[in-house]
């Protein structure tokens, strides 16, 4: 199975006069690669999923499996509230190379605990991919609990969970329920040091977008269990992870690379751009770290 440890960049979909950029995209991701990043995560919240059409969305996966050329792990999001939706999205990252898939727990229609697991078991049965579970109840409402996590996880194919409830308890209390080889991966940024010290082994991040080198430092040194190391460099990056969630992911991380010159600003309506004071906040943090 396709080691799913260290850092994951959770990609931005560039946008250029309404399209995929895809040459930008592309550009991305072997920055990325050439960074030193564990894996790259297209398709997913920051890569503005919910407004992708659905050959938009496979193409961007394609892409990214097309850029990565095998010198990195993608991670594609292939979650939908709809559980036949997200089977389609995943039998076509598999066809597309595809390592492994997120799988981001049904938004709006608010499934029981026995709904999701039916759901993300239908959606690991149509495969032999690794899929990680994307827990986000600020986005989806439902929360999936230890008990139906540890359940899911029993399965084969179920390999890992993307946490981003911010909830740090959630990693030790999982971790009495699941085996070791179950991957436990951080979802916020702000917390990742925290969570890989209580037994986590990476973070699907933001910011890496704008930072990878110094986001995939924080990772292998937490691997290496120099926590102090770690937090060191994790301190230095603190503003900008602030920066990056004043307002809704993906707005402010779109135009920080727009602002280091690695893409536009452009993004897709319900989402707007950046506000004066979010942009001037973004400004300070970058210069602080002399991007």
């Amino acid at each position: 199975m396709v080691a799913l440890r260290g850092l994951f960049t959770a990609l931005v979909t560039p946008f250029k006069d309404g399209r995929v950029d895809e040459a930008a995209f592309q550009a991305l991701v072997e920055w990325q690669v050439e960074q030193g990043v564990q894996g790259v995560v297209p398709c997913g919240t920051t890569g503005e999923s919910p407004t992708l059409s659905h050959d938009e969305h496979r193409r961007v996966v394609e892409l990214a499996v097309e850029a990565a050329a095998g010198r990195c792990v993608v991670m594609a999001g292939t979650g939908s509230n709809s559980t036949a939706e997200a089977i389609e999205l995943t039998q076509h990252a598999k066809k597309a190379g595809a390592d492994a898939v997120l799988v981001v727990s049904p938004y709006y229609n608010k499934p029981t605990q026995g709904g999701l697991y039916e759901h993300f078991k239908a959606i690991a049965q149509a495969t032999d991919l690794p899929n990680i579970i994307y827990n986000i109840p600020g986005r989806s409402v439902v929360n999936i609990t230890d008990e139906t996590l540890a359940k899911l996880a029993k399965l084969p194919n179920i390999a890992g969970i993307k946490d981003a409830t911010g909830d740090l308890a959630r990693v030790s209390t999982l971790r009495q329920m699941v085996d070791r080889s179950f991957a436990l991966l951080s979802g916020e940024d702000m917390t990742a040091v925290g969570f890989n010290a209580q037994g986590g082994c990476g973070c699907i991040s933001v910011t890496s977008n704008i930072a990878p080198a110094l986001c995939a430092q924080v990772q292998a040194l937490c691997l290496e269990g120099d926590y102090q190391a770690a937090l060191a460099v994790h301190d230095t990056l603190v503003p900008l992870h602030k920066a990056m969630f004043v307002e809704t992911n993906p707005i402010p991380v779109k135009y920080a690379l727009a602002k280091i010159g690695r893409g536009t600003e452009e993004l897709r309506l319900p989402l707007v751009a950046a506000s004066a004071e979010t942009r001037a906040g973004i400004d300070a943090a970058l210069a602080k770290l002399g991007l």
